[in-house]
């Protein structure tokens, strides 16, 4: 037991007791810290320590799956409003608003981090609000007061407003426990992990409270559990709730087996003082680190165009299709098992490849397939193919019954697999590229770069959906988002930060 708790605390990785341990395999094998360096230069984490943190995705993606794409948002957009268009306008001035908040304070959260050391603590905090807003999202009824919606505007606010800053420090935690040849497939490890657990969750309405009635499958009951109403959209509300649970059970794993970076002892007040003075070095120094800042110029542009895909892709086919949850969920399902396969792909692409062309491959498919999305509707394929839809249902399903339902269904698995992956590479982009000894505080920039573009870029889709008057038309700044931040990619080269003279 003694050995095992000295491999658990990470003790002398090279002590002969442990190697000899973890050669015979067992749970030793899984506590001890194997020999060799960090991405960072510092100790690597035991197996149990990398997977925990792993498992945190597994913990805040079905958030992001269940409410921003698959369920709350086209209820939201449809239902909390009775006009999708002036829905989608609202959901994305809200994601906007979140954005401005997140982008002001992303760097220096992570410069304090770094002078504060820690930075579980600080995720433990962003995880609580999160599960706060979550909880509050219940009161989402159809046809809300106006003060419901301000309500649920601040929890939706909140919860992005947390779920960026959790990432500034857990993504920073990466390069500082696995080696840097782990960096990229642990990293696609943790979003199939999160696609995996929105999976399980989606499977779970649908079979509880979707399918009842219309399914009569052997596993799926004959009415909705405890009672759910569907007609007052009652499962579309327990999206927060649950996603809410669910992250507070499966953070766990982080906060007790991944290690963390000691304190330096530093009062919080100074460490605020020494974070604002930092970023402004940071910032001012980005002419010294040349290679990073453009690759963060262009990360604003990808990375805000592929969030705006997952954001607005969901409400964007609900509203084409007519699709109601039932249909959602299948959806969400068939998607997320596709973006398990993108963690893995992305993994691939990187250590294949390497990161800058594994970007390109990732994102650029990206933009192909979603340019290819906006050109179906019910009555039509590629919008020049067009389509009776008085047709036969071309199978028995309630769901996917046309063809340009099942034609778009696989354009947009194309979607899911690489924008998955994309993630997956520009964060082990990022970490290939930032030196050791500030990497908190680029990944606090990187942060900043992924969110301050948001206020445009949702501020687009928001203004062009009002302007056009039209789901489609409003979701065309996407595509210049992504174009020019492939654009920009051109100029960065995949090399370690120096100084530049």
């Amino acid at each position: 037991m003694a050995a095992d708790a000295g491999a658990a605390a990470g003790n002398e990785p090279n002590d002969p007791a442990a190697d000899a341990a973890v050669a015979a395999g067992g749970l030793a094998s899984w506590l001890h810290r194997p020999a060799g360096e960090s991405a960072t230069g510092g100790p690597i984490a035991s197996r149990l320590g990398q997977i925990s943190w792993a498992m945190f995705e597994c913990a805040r993606i079905p958030y992001v799956l269940l409410v921003t794409i698959y369920l709350f948002g086209p209820y939201f957009t449809r239902h909390v409003f009775s006009d999708p268009v002036q829905g989608q306008s609202v959901w994305a001035a809200i994601s906007s608003w979140g954005g401005i908040a997140t982008a002001l304070a992303a760097p220096f959260l992570g410069a304090i981090a770094d002078n504060g050391g820690r930075r579980k603590p600080w995720i433990f905090v962003y995880t609580v609000l999160m599960i706060i807003s979550m909880l509050a999202m219940w009161v989402a009824t159809p046809h809300a007061p106006a003060s419901t919606l301000w309500l649920i505007a601040f929890a939706i606010i909140i919860a992005n407003f947390s779920y960026e800053f959790s990432s500034v420090f857990h993504n920073a935690m990466l390069p500082t426990i696995a080696p840097h040849e782990r960096v990229g497939p642990l990293s696609g490890l943790g979003l199939s992990l999160g696609n995996l657990a929105g999976i399980l969750l989606l499977g779970f309405m649908f079979v509880a409270f979707s399918a009842p009635g219309y399914l009569h499958w052997f596993f799926i009951p004959d009415h909705p559990l405890f009672g759910i109403s569907r007609e007052a959209h009652v499962p579309e509300r327990l999206t927060g709730p649950i996603s809410g649970i669910w992250l507070a059970i499966f953070a766990l794993p982080l906060f007790l087996f991944t290690p963390d970076k000691p304190s330096t002892g530093i009062p919080v007040v100074r460490q605020m003082r020494l974070g604002v003075r930092a970023v402004w070095s940071t910032v001012v120094s980005l002419k010294h680190y040349r290679n990073i800042a453009m690759y963060l110029i262009a990360r604003i542009f990808f990375n805000d165009g592929m969030g705006a895909v997952l954001l607005f892709g969901g409400i964007y086919a609900a509203s084409t299709f007519n699709w109601e949850p039932l249909t959602m969920m299948v959806y969400g399902i068939e998607l997320s098992v596709f973006a398990v396969l993108g963690g893995f792909v992305g993994g691939w692409l990187d250590n294949g490849l390497g990161s800058k062309r594994a970007i390109f491959v990732s994102i650029g498919g990206t933009l192909v397939f979603f340019c290819l999305s906006l050109t179906f509707a019910p009555d039509r394929m590629f919008w020049f193919i067009p389509y009776d839809v008085h047709a036969a249902p071309i199978n028995d399903l309630p769901f996917f019954n046309t063809w340009p339902q099942v034609i778009y269904l696989l354009i947009v698995n194309g979607v899911a697999v690489l924008i998955t992956a994309g993630y997956a590479n520009a964060r082990t982009m990022m970490a290939r590229l930032s030196p050791p000894e500030k990497m908190t505080e680029f990944f606090g920039l990187m942060s900043l770069s992924g969110t301050a573009a948001t206020p445009f870029a949702n501020g687009a889709v928001s203004l062009m959906t009002a302007w056009t008057m039209s789901q489609r038309g409003g979701l065309l700044p996407i595509i210049g988002f992504l174009a020019v931040g492939l654009l920009l990619m051109v100029f960065v080269k995949e090399e370690r930060a120096v100084v530049a003279d």
